[in-house]
C-alpha cells in the first residue's frame, strides 16, 4: 500500500477551519481507497510571528523537504502588514521550492449559479507564473519619509523562467479537449519584459503544433472572460496578471470559496503546495461558515499530483454531488455551515 507524508500548514483565519475539514475528508478517502496518509501539522502563522518574530522557524524549509506535498490554508492577519505576512510564509515556500507553476482550474460546479448568464461556458485552467515577474521582490525605496522619496518595483522576467511556464501551459493545453491556449500580455505598454514574454511564447509554440493559440492584452482579457467565456480554455499569464484574473474567474464561477490552487514544482525536486485561493477571510473567521469546497477541490488536485487519480476523481464526484444537492455555505447563497458541507462530502464518498 502506498503511503504519503503531507505537511499541513493551516496558517491564519479560516485557513485553520478549512484545512481541518480537508484533513478529515482526506482521512476518510484514504481508508476507502487504500492508501496510507501521514499528516503532520505546522503552527506557522501570524500568531507565531507575533510571538517569535518569524513565520518559519530556522530549518523549517529543510524540514518540509521530507514531505510528499504541502496542504496550505491561508496567510494574512489584521495585526500584521500584508507584505510582511506574504513574504514571511507563502512566498518563501513557493520560491524556496521553485514552485513556479501555479495552476488554477475554474468551472461552474453542479448546482452552483454563476454570476453570468452564460457562466456554464466557463471551463478554464489558468496557469500563473509563480516565481518571478511582478512578484520577484526586486527594487527598493530611497529617501524614506522625505518629499522626494522614491519606490521602485522591478518586474523581472528571465528567459528560463518564461520558457518553462509557457512549456507547462502548452503541455496542459495539449491534454485538454479544445487544445487551445490564450497568451495574456501587456507588451504594448511594457516593452521589455512582456515583449520577451510574448516572443518566448511563440518560440515554445513551435513544439506544440496541435495547440491553437491567441494573444490577448490583459485589459481586454477581463472583458473576454465576462462576455465570451466559451472562447477561452487554457490561459497563461504573468504572476500579477494571473493573480488578478484567477480571482475574477473564481467569482464568475460562483464564489472565491470554491476555487483551488496547485503551486507545482513540475520537476518534483521539491514538494508542491496546494491551497484554496480565498485567503484568511478574518471577517468570517470563527463563525463556522467558511466554505471548504475550495479546500476539497485542492485536495483532489493534490491526490492527482501524488499519483492517485482514482481517489482524486472520487473526491471530485463527492464534491459535485454535494454542490448538486445545494449543500451550500452563505457565500453561495446557502444556509449550511462548514461542518454540514464537510459531512455531506464524507457521506458522498
Amino acid at each position: 500500500m502506498k503511503s504519503y507524508k503531507i505537511a499541513a500548514i493551516p496558517g491564519d483565519g479560516i485557513g485553520k477551519e478549512v484545512i481541518a475539514a480537508g484533513v478529515e475528508v482526506l482521512k476518510v478517502l484514504s481508508e476507502k481507497e487504500s492508501f496510507g496518509l501521514r499528516i503532520e501539522s505546522f503552527d506557522w502563522s501570524s500568531e507565531r510571528y507575533l510571538k517569535t518574530g518569524s513565520y518559519i522557524p530556522d530549518g523549517g524549509l529543510e524540514q518540509l523537504k521530507a514531505f510528499d506535498a504541502i496542504f496550505f490554508g491561508a496567510v494574512g492577519s489584521p495585526d500584521v502588514p500584508d507584505h510582511v505576512s506574504l513574504w514571511g510564509l507563502r512566498l518563501p515556500i513557493c520560491q524556496g521550492f521553485d514552485q513556479y507553476a501555479n495552476v488554477r482550474p475554474s468551472r461552474v460546479l453542479p448546482g452552483v449559479t454563476s454570476k453570468l448568464a452564460n457562466g456554464n461556458e466557463i471551463d478554464w485552467v489558468i496557469i500563473r507564473e509563480n516565481s518571478e515577474g511582478e512578484y520577484s521582490g526586486a527594487g527598493g525605496r530611497v529617501h524614506r519619509g522625505l518629499p522626494e522619496e522614491v519606490a521602485v518595483e522591478v518586474s523581472t522576467f528571465t528567459r528560463t523562467g518564461v520558457a518553462r511556464i509557457h512549456k507547462v501551459a502548452f503541455e496542459i493545453a495539449n491534454k485538454r479537449p479544445k487544445k487551445h491556449l490564450t497568451l495574456v500580455t501587456k507588451s504594448n505598454a511594457q516593452r521589455h519584459g512582456m515583449v520577451l514574454w510574448d516572443e518566448i511564447f511563440y518560440e515554445v509554440a513551435k513544439d506544440f503544433p496541435d495547440v491553437k493559440t491567441q494573444r490577448v492584452l490583459v485589459d481586454a482579457m477581463t472583458t473576454l472572460m465576462v462576455l465570451k467565456p466559451g472562447s477561452l480554455d487554457t490561459i497563461v499569464a504573468s504572476n500579477l496578471h494571473a493573480d488578478i484574473l484567477s480571482d475574477l474567474a473564481a467569482a464568475l464561477s460562483g464564489s472565491l470559496g470554491i476555487a483551488p490552487t496547485a503551486n507545482l514544482n513540475p520537476e518534483r525536486k521539491f514538494p508542491s503546495m496546494f491551497e484554496p485561493i480565498h485567503g484568511s477571510a478574518f471577517d468570517i473567521t470563527g463563525k463556522g461558515i467558511a466554505n471548504p469546497i475550495a479546500t476539497f477541490w485542492t485536495a483532489s488536485m493534490m491526490l492527482e499530483h501524488l499519483g492517485e487519480p482514482t481517489a482524486a476523481a472520487r473526491l471530485m464526484r463527492a464534491i459535485e454531488r454535494t454542490t448538486e444537492e445545494q449543500v451550500f455555505t452563505p457565500d453561495l447563497g446557502g444556509v449550511h455551515d462548514t461542518r454540514a458541507v464537510t459531512n455531506a462530502v464524507k457521506r458522498a464518498l
